[in-house]
């Protein structure tokens, strides 16, 4: 439960969870590639069918430094999505695969959307990605029903390690990332007020609880 930013300094502030939420990794400044707003308007319509929201590097303004805020919001969704094109400099790609490797380093999970005609960096090579073609929406299909599946898995492991609760928290704030179900929270709280965790990593969980109460005053307004 203790997260280190790009200065490796350890993440103290806030972190605003978003189940159901992924980070969209490409090129945000205009005019954009018409082949970029094609696959992004595809990939918006695939996740809108699952319900799940978008959230970019653009989607917020935090008046500080911008990695800091990328680390965060990365923090707060249970998945990231990249898209690359043959048309992007090379600046704004690498600003993509670093975005790529934060998302990997930080347990979430991660895929890439290419052009045709895209070549993927070596370091990447061995990285798993999707084609954009005819068989687009098959493939991200797929690749969401995966993540869906990992829900009941770290749902599973958090059972299974009662032994390590700060790992069994983790895994079950993962499962409520993917799948938004309530019901993590009181299985946490049960394990905050049960285990001697040290100061740091109560203030962690807390950060995490507090989700739920955001989420009550919400309903509570509407």
């Amino acid at each position: 439960m203790i997260y280190y930013n790009h200065d490796r300094e350890v993440i103290t502030d806030f972190i605003s969870y978003l189940p159901r939420t992924c980070f969209i990794m490409t090129q945000l400044g205009l005019p954009l590639p018409e082949k970029l707003h094609r696959i992004r308007e595809d990939l918006c319509e695939e996740l809108k069918k699952r319900n799940f929201n978008e959230l970019d590097a653009n989607s917020s303004i935090k008046g500080r430094d911008f990695l800091s805020k990328i680390w965060r919001q990365v923090l707060g969704v249970p998945l990231g999505i990249a898209i690359v094109t043959e048309e992007m400099k090379i600046s704004t790609i690498s600003n993509i695969f670093y975005e790529v490797g934060v998302l990997n380093a930080l347990g979430k999970e991660t895929i890439v959307i290419k052009s045709k005609e895209f070549s993927i960096p070596s370091d990447f090579i061995r990285t798993e990605y999707i084609e954009y073609d005819d068989q687009f929406n098959v493939k991200i299909n797929k690749f969401l029903d995966q993540v869906e599946e990992l829900a009941e898995h770290y749902e599973l492991m958090g059972e299974e390690l009662e032994a390590n609760p700060v790992l069994t928290i983790d895994y079950f704030k993962r499962a409520y990332l993917i799948n938004g179900k309530p019901i993590y929270f009181k299985r946490v709280r049960d394990l905050l007020d049960k285990e001697n965790f040290d100061l740091q990593t109560r203030t962690g969980i807390r950060n995490f609880l507090s989700t739920e109460r955001r989420i009550k005053t919400k309903v509570v307004k509407k």
